[in-house]
């Protein structure tokens, strides 16, 4: 006979750990639920075959670890026929989560993205309760800033205030609203003030007062001592040596200022000496190979789109700088940067970055900082930090960074986010007391 589960969590994201950024964010809150006692972690989220139809850079799947004990990721099948395909999808994911609400397991729901994440989970809410079934759950809702910048801000821009109206009411129908940073809230909060000037509505003072910060979380322990026999293996299985190369690793898109770093790269001093690796995957592939193919450096750039989840780590550390040069477009903004809090923790050569959107909360005054839309700047930022920098410089940099990005270790967060919750919810007492 099964046991029936004390408590559980719920976490509703967009692609499970199958990308970076927040939905790995959703795998280290999963694992560090099992570690706080939870007995039952689900991770309910898309069809592969869906996700790969959207064009959206997923990782290798085999090159995904796997979860621990207790985690398991949903994948609802579609509900109806093809003449809605969008919403058959939306109506599992949805439908599965009324059942889940409804099974007399406490339950706290935690949706990452607004639209449509926590827009489904007012609607199984709302839905559950109709059933007239006992409900017992509590919903916290977390604004990872793409959902603001390209959805929300969208909507503002288009006048479209029907469909901001829907993401809105439904974020603050919430028990518990969250921002990935403060540069995210205060997105949230103007976007909000915006409609309600046009509207008359009342969202902005709602958001103000309801929304809280909780920094993307992160594995720690996956970033620290790591062993430098593998990571000399690692380093040599791709045709790299420590300090020989310059990283970015991140999603490649023409927000990421990618083409910006390959001609900065090429001007530099530093870089006649060393590689360019560019590792990720991402709708602008194409046009920056050909970028890289038409450089004077292009046989010193190589593009890795395979990379692992075992291997990110080594790759970080072993770089001799590792560079973030992101630029804000209209359909996206760095709203924190978790890849930069990974590579501080990891160790290595400093990070160079721009200092736009949420970065500065995610790397504090531990990076360099290069204008938008700069190679110049970037190329000068890299021969200050490859070639005027001491060996007890950069020992100092590595400390002071990886000090400062420990704060997003991934139970501080989940111990942060989860204060949030009152004393006496039924069943989960004994799983958060530290």
């Amino acid at each position: 006979m099964t046991r029936q589960p004390v408590n559980r969590l719920v976490i509703v994201v967009r692609a499970d750990p199958v990308i970076c950024g927040h939905s790995g964010e959703a795998r280290n809150l999963a694992e560090a639920a099992r570690e706080r006692g939870f007995d039952e972690v689900r991770i309910v989220t898309w069809p592969i075959e869906r996700l790969e139809a959207t064009g959206l850079p997923l990782k290798p799947l085999d090159g995904v670890l796997p979860y621990s004990d207790g985690i398991s990721v949903e994948r609802p099948e579609p509900v109806g026929d093809y003449k809605v395909p969008d919403g058959r999808y939306l109506a599992g994911l949805t439908g599965r989560l009324i059942e889940l609400f409804t099974d007399g397991v406490p339950t706290v729901c935690l949706s990452l993205y607004l639209s449509p994440h926590t827009v489904a989970v007012a609607d199984a809410v709302r839905a559950a309760w109709s059933t007239g079934l006992p409900v017992n759950v509590t919903t916290i809702a977390e604004a990872v800033g793409s959902d603001v910048t390209n959805v929300v801000r969208a909507c503002v821009t288009e006048g479209r205030f029907g469909a901001a109206a829907h993401i809105l009411s439904s974020y603050l129908s919430q028990d518990h609203c969250v921002a990935v940073s403060e540069y995210t809230r205060d997105l949230i909060i103007e976007s909000a003030a915006q409609i309600d000037a046009r509207h008359g509505t009342a969202f902005a003072p709602q958001c103000r007062e309801r929304i809280g910060i909780s920094y993307p979380a992160i594995n720690t322990a996956a970033y620290l001592d790591l062993d430098p026999t593998e990571q000399e293996r690692v380093l040599s299985t791709r045709g790299l040596a420590k300090d020989g190369y310059v990283l970015f690793l991140s999603r490649l898109a023409a927000a990421k200022g990618v083409d910006d770093l390959i001609h900065g790269f090429a001007s530099s001093r530093s870089g006649a000496g060393l590689k360019l690796v560019i590792a990720g995957r991402g709708p602008e592939s194409a046009q920056l190979r050909d970028l890289a193919a038409a450089s004077p450096a292009a046989d010193r750039i190589t593009f890795l789109d395979d990379v692992d989840d075992a291997e990110k780590p080594h790759l970080m550390a072993g770089s001799a700088a590792f560079v973030l040069p992101s630029k804000p477009r209209p359909e996206f903004v760095e709203t924190f940067g978790i890849a930069l809090a990974e590579k501080m923790l990891a160790g290595g050569g400093p990070v160079i970055t721009a200092d736009t959107g949420g970065i500065r909360e995610a790397v504090g005054d531990c990076a360099a900082f290069v204008p938008v839309d700069d190679p110049a700047a970037i190329a000068a930022a890299l021969d200050h930090a490859i070639l005027e920098t001491n060996a007890a410089e950069r020992a100092e940099q590595e400390r002071r960074a990886r000090e400062f990005a420990l704060q997003f270790d991934r139970g501080n967060v989940f111990d942060r986010m989860f204060d949030l919750l009152p004393d006496g919810i039924p069943g989960l007492e004994p799983a958060i007391q530290s």
